[in-house]
């Protein structure tokens, strides 16, 4: 038995070996799997870079009307919904003691106005009109002596009168001209000084009244609530009866006639935005999007968000846009008349990093392709570089699919296939 099963050895070896060898023929001769995928050409267009972004609608001015006193309110002449003009009289708060204290000041004022008048008017004071007695008495009584020393100034040389005469009438005229000096220069510091401080007392008292005066017709005018604004009163809290408080908001009006649309954007996306650039307002309920124009990018950022506020400007005839309302920004920041663009979905972002996309060759493989990005609008994506207008790449099952894959390229989106 030992010997026959060494001599059937070569016999089964072989046959081993015949069964190897099928089997590799018939793995070899098996055809390659060919993967069906979606593709689109990379073509060159237009392509516009479009900032999106939530905002928040804002009036284009409001106004929240506090009194500055607090009073009952007496009568509104608005309701919620009235449309009002800058300057237009809305509430009355009670104002009969102010009245009051108007027509007392008042009545002040016209008395100082009175004072003043007679004061400018009227002649010399008491005092004044004793210095100018006075003045005019020295003067008399300088003149007498001056003749009677005169006179005894040629008796003394014709010898008709002793020297000791003469003597006596020199001092008494030296006395005369010195009470004449005294009486004029304090006459005259009466007329700079006296009259001067009097003027300024009669002024003072007319400053001080009308001052007064002025201040009730103040207090008075903040009985009188009047729109800062041209609007809608869209708040109005109270009613009448109730009691005003200072501080506290009576009436709100808001301008609707436009409104201001206020959003945050990445600081990257706000750098390509000036003040001017033209944006579209999409708010519900309304189908077609709303002409707007950018008014402000913010030169600092929000602390909490690190982000940037923009304002979009856009008119709201019909008054369609509520203020309050959520509605989307979009705002066009760069665009390019000649771009070479391809769907987004072509774009693949694998876990090692990078962005490729899958290029169908003459070959009919995929080929892996690292590609640059450039302006991303909606589905559709720049490529900067690392591909050419006109090649193909794959747009639907190139996710997971290796390098030199055969595909077949099936019709999709217009595109023909192989």
């Amino acid at each position: 038995m030992r010997k026959s099963a060494r001599r059937n050895l070569p016999f089964i070896g072989a046959l081993l070996a015949l069964s190897l060898m099928a089997g590799c023929s018939k793995t070899e001769s098996e055809p390659e799997p060919v993967v069906s995928v979606q593709a689109a050409t990379a073509t060159e267009q237009p392509i516009e870079k479009v900032i999106r972004a939530e905002a928040i609608l804002f009036p284009i001015d409001q106004s929240a009307i506090t009194p500055k006193i607090s009073a009952p309110v007496k009568r509104f002449y608005v309701n919620r919904g009235s449309h009002v003009k800058a300057g237009q009289l809305l509430a009355t708060l009670e104002n009969r003691d102010l009245e009051a204290a108007k027509v007392e000041n008042q009545g002040a004022l016209s008395q100082a106005e009175a004072t003043y008048e007679s004061t400018t008017a009227a002649s010399l004071p008491e005092e004044m009109q004793k210095a100018e007695l006075d003045e005019e008495a020295a003067k008399q009584a300088l003149d007498a002596e001056q003749k009677l020393f005169d006179s005894r100034e040629n008796l003394y040389r014709q010898g008709a009168l002793p020297r000791k005469d003469l003597d006596q009438a020199r001092v008494s005229l030296v006395q005369a001209r010195t009470q004449y000096e005294i009486a004029k220069k304090h006459f005259a510091a009466l007329q700079a000084v006296g009259k001067q401080q009097e003027m300024k007392s009669a002024s003072g008292q007319l400053e001080s009244a009308r001052g007064k005066y002025l201040g009730s017709q103040a207090q008075l005018s903040y009985s009188e609530i009047r729109s800062p604004i041209n609007g809608v009163v869209t708040e109005r809290p109270l009613y009448p009866g109730e009691m005003a408080a200072v501080g506290s908001p009576l009436l709100v009006v808001m301008n609707t006639s436009r409104v201001i649309a206020k959003a945050h954007i990445p600081q990257q996306d706000a750098a390509l935005l000036k003040a001017g650039d033209p944006a579209e307002l999409t708010a519900p309920g309304i189908d077609e999007n709303i002409p707007a124009r950018i008014t402000v990018v913010s030169p600092a950022t929000d602390p909490n968000s690190t982000t940037i506020e923009i304002w979009a400007e856009a008119g709201n005839s019909g008054n369609r846009l509520k203020p309050g309302t959520t509605v989307e920004l979009s705002a066009v920041a760069e665009k390019i008349d000649k771009a070479l663009v391809v769907p987004a979905s072509a774009i693949l972002n694998p876990p090692e990093g990078g962005t490729s996309v899958m290029v169908v060759g003459a070959d009919n493989r995929a080929h892996r392709r690292e590609v640059q990005l450039g302006v991303v609008s909606g589905d559709k994506v720049q490529i900067t570089s690392g591909l050419k207008a006109g090649e193909r790449l794959i747009t639907s099952g190139a996710y997971g699919l290796p390098d030199n894959t055969q595909v077949k390229v099936a019709k999709a989106g217009g595109d023909s296939g192989d």
